[in-house]
């Protein structure tokens, strides 16, 4: 990365202001915004059009992985060992500028700056290049399900970023299929959706346990097709629960 040595030297010509420059800031040591005192050295410390966006891409994917990775009030090994492999294998960088993303990741762990602020100052940088928008949609699914589960408080902020990004849900849901199963039929069966509450869900599966429990069919009278057909659905809906009940972690 060629703007690598020009922000670690302190002396680049770009100014990144917002949440993005305040996590920028504490995480190399320098200001960032119109208002720095800095000064050129010499040209080649002026951030090239492809050098910003590098270095906007960088903060903004590692603050806004550092907000989601926080969203299930803790950070877990897999996650970090995901987001290692993104910087390795996705950014190839070296051992140097792997450690300077962890810097930037644990500034925005403490910045009292949210996940949609840096999502929108993204969306405002990049919002006339689709491909860095889908790339970036793409990255936060991968950190997200690194523990095996895509919980309700990952999605709910994934989710946020496909509004403030401007994909639909068509859109989202083709981004969601590249790591998570299709669940929307789990869903479908208890007349559910993927952003009801858990409570709704357990409410809306009590209801239909209720209305086709085995006992309750079979002291109607009906006839024995019916029956079978209850006992069906009734083993369906409990199968379903049991799915959505993992992936949403519901007690």
């Amino acid at each position: 990365m060629g703007w690598f040595g020009k922000v670690v030297g302190g002396t680049i010509g770009f100014a990144l202001g917002g949440p993005l420059g305040a996590v920028a800031g504490a995480a190399f040591g320098h200001r960032f915004d119109s208002s720095s005192k800095q000064h050129y050295l010499n040209d080649n410390a002026r951030l090239s059009s492809g050098e910003e966006v590098q270095f906007t891409f960088f903060i903004a994917a590692f603050s806004m992985l550092a907000k989601l990775a926080m969203a299930d009030g803790r950070i877990s090994k897999k996650e970090v060992d995901s987001i290692e492999d993104f910087m390795v294998n996705d950014l190839n960088l070296n051992h140097e500028s792997s450690r300077l993303a962890m810097n930037i990741f644990h500034a925005a762990i403490d910045s009292q700056e949210t996940f949609h602020d840096f999502a929108r100052q993204f969306y405002m940088q990049f919002s006339r290049q689709p491909q860095l928008l889908e790339f970036m949609m793409d990255m936060l699914f991968r950190v997200s399900v690194a523990d095996g589960v895509l919980s309700e408080s990952e999605e709910q902020l994934i989710h946020s970023a496909a509004r403030v990004f401007n994909f639909n849900d068509a859109e989202y849901s083709k981004f969601k299929s590249r790591y998570i199963k299709d669940f929307e039929k789990y869903y479908a069966i208890l007349g559910c959706n993927v952003y009801d509450s858990n409570d709704q869900i357990k409410k809306q599966y009590r209801k239909l346990v209720l209305e086709y429990h085995p006992d309750k069919i079979a002291s109607k009278g009906l006839p024995d097709e019916f029956i079978k057909f209850a006992n069906d659905k009734f083993r369906e809906i409990q199968g379903a629960y049991e799915v959505i009940k993992k992936e949403k972690e519901i007690k």
